[in-house]
């Protein structure tokens, strides 16, 4: 039986039914759902899998990597700019290997939907000399769930799985398997390897760079690799992950006419790639994200002309892929899609109705004139849209944590009334750190934590601040006397404004904490984050 579900669900349901004991990961769009979907499994549920949201990304790999210590098969998930947080971890798990089977899967987002950048996480996976897969199709992020793990414990190293967008928040037909029970603990036999210290770490990497072999092997006679070489030799087609299926919407009829190869577990397979090269005129490489493949192929063929792809121009460099920019490239001839109507005017995001955000960015408004313009360090979150229009609040917007080490900086520059304005789930993801550097240097800086209780532009997941924000900026370092709590309502807008005032002025670290519970929270939600507050208090 066919089950109608999103990459990002298929993908996750592969995950259960290949035995893992586990997943760590902190929301990030388009990979949310994975976790989601193994928190609300029944399944799961009965199964005691451990599913609940991590502070971070590097945290969260590294209890996965600690659980695949102990012998069980863990998943950790992330979006390409939470790999970055927890590139630490996955560069030094690559050379200190794991032991029950571990799959990272990163969720890229071509053409930016909700991303600051289009980064490719196969060169994450190429820089770590790991495996990497990259499914084409819902079937495949399903069916790669049970391979990725055998392999990762066949390898003894973590393995790589790539998402973009259109195959994590598309839905096809996908067959399910029958699930394999999860190992018991088994606790490494050689415990050295875990230990990074430069004598052992030194032994482990070599080990590492000796698998190479191993893992183009694997790469060669995988059957996620495939080769067709028929009839037409004029023109040869490397397609990678999601590349192929658009391949394919183009070619399923004639597909005798071209020879095709497949690819969606690296490293490249060598010896497939030397048979298209050889056999065709010329040789278009199809790929999502960066030219990693058409590179690597111009470096073992020399330049040559006969590979055309991104770097040639046949595709383009940003932005998403499309059947129809494929099928140009390929030599068919499509016509152009309609244009949009003058008169359809697109529609910027902004925040929901009643949001806390809104009543905050109206105080910090009220102060700007007598401030100055540009000094407001924004973050991610939902009230990164503080940055639009109507608001034109927020100034910069650069990484997770970022608005409290920028505002430090600008005020070592000199910068006056420099303000930080953090949400609390970001706050605790990676802004304590900042505040604490701002601390120790006693910076003039006013920073604002605007707490709705929520990961809020993910989908209102749990913040693991909830209830604990003043206490950890006491633990901080931050002066009982200049840490404020406000309520964002109309009704407190004069009191808010004269407090956030008095704050800009004092020529040290400030605090001022925003609470508002999300308006996407449910009553239920709501009331257990009550119930979390009267504990706590």
């Amino acid at each position: 039986m066919k089950n109608l579900v999103l990459g990002n669900e298929a993908l996750a349901q592969g995950a259960i039914d290949a035995g893992i004991s586990g997943v760590y990961a902190y929301p990030g769009t388009p990979s949310t759902e994975i976790t989601e979907y193994i928190q609300n499994s029944k399944i799961a549920k009965e199964l005691g899998l451990h599913a609940t949201w991590s502070v971070n990304e590097k945290t969260a790999m590294e209890a996965a990597l600690g659980m695949s210590y102990c012998g069980k098969r863990a998943l950790t998930v992330m979006k390409h700019v939470g790999l970055n947080v927890a590139s630490d971890v996955f560069m030094n798990m690559a050379v200190s290997g794991i032991n029950g089977g571990l799959v990272v899967v990163v969720a890229d987002d071509p053409s930016m939907h909700s991303s600051q950048n289009e980064q490719d996480s196969r060169f994450y996976g190429k820089f770590a000399k790991v495996p990497i897969l990259e499914p084409s199709n819902q079937q495949e992020a399903y069916n790669m769930m049970h391979y990725a793990f055998d392999l990762s414990e066949e390898l003894q190293l973590p393995v790589l799985l790539r998402l973009v967008t259109r195959l994590s928040h598309s839905k096809s037909g996908v067959i399910f398997k029958e699930r394999r029970c999860q190992n018991g603990i088994q606790l490494p036999v050689n415990t050295d390897r875990f230990a990074l210290i430069p004598a052992n770490a030194k032994k482990q990497y070599k080990k590492l760079v000796n698998k190479g072999d191993l893992l183009l092997k694997a790469s060669e006679k995988s059957p996620w690799n495939k080769l067709g070489q028929h009839k037409d030799r004029s023109l040869g087609i490397v397609a990678c992950g999601i590349g192929y299926n658009y391949v394919m919407e183009n070619l399923a009829d004639d597909l005798e006419f071209f020879s095709l190869l497949k690819i969606s577990q690296y490293p490249i397979p060598k010896k497939k790639l030397k048979k298209l090269y050889k056999d065709c005129d010329e040789v278009l490489v199809v790929e999502e994200g960066y030219p990693l493949v058409e590179e690597i192929l111009s470096d073992y063929f020399g330049n040559s002309r006969k590979i055309t792809g991104k770097l040639t121009g046949h595709l383009p460099e940003t932005g998403e892929l499309t059947p129809n920019l494929v099928a140009k490239a390929i030599g068919l001839y499509r016509k152009e899609p309609i244009p949009v109507s003058e008169l359809v005017v697109g529609r910027p995001p902004q925040l929901c109705e009643g949001c806390g955000h809104i009543d905050l960015f109206k105080v910090i408004q009220e102060l700007i004139p007598s401030i100055g313009q540009k000094k407001v360090f924004g973050d991610i979150g939902c009230y990164a849209l503080g940055a639009l229009a109507p608001m034109n609040t927020i100034n910069t917007l650069i990484d997770m944590g970022a608005s409290i080490t920028m505002a430090k900086g600008g005020a070592d520059a000199g910068l006056d009334h420099a303000i930080a304005v953090i949400g609390d789930s970001t706050f605790t993801h990676s802004g304590m750190t900042g505040l604490l550097e701002a601390v120790n240097d006693n910076s003039p800086i006013t920073v604002v934590i605007s707490d709705n209780s929520a990961v809020a532009m993910t989908g209102a997941q749990e913040s693991s601040a909830t209830g604990r924000l003043k206490e950890i900026c006491l633990g901080l370092g931050v002066h009982a006397d200049h840490l404020k709590q406000i309520v964002p309502l109309k009704k407190n807008f004069e009191s808010n404004v004269e407090i956030l005032k008095k704050e800009i002025k004092y020529k040290g670290v400030s605090v001022i904490i925003s609470e508002r519970p999300c308006v996407r929270l449910s009553r239920e939600s709501k009331e257990q984050i009550k119930q979390k507050l009267a504990s706590l208090n």
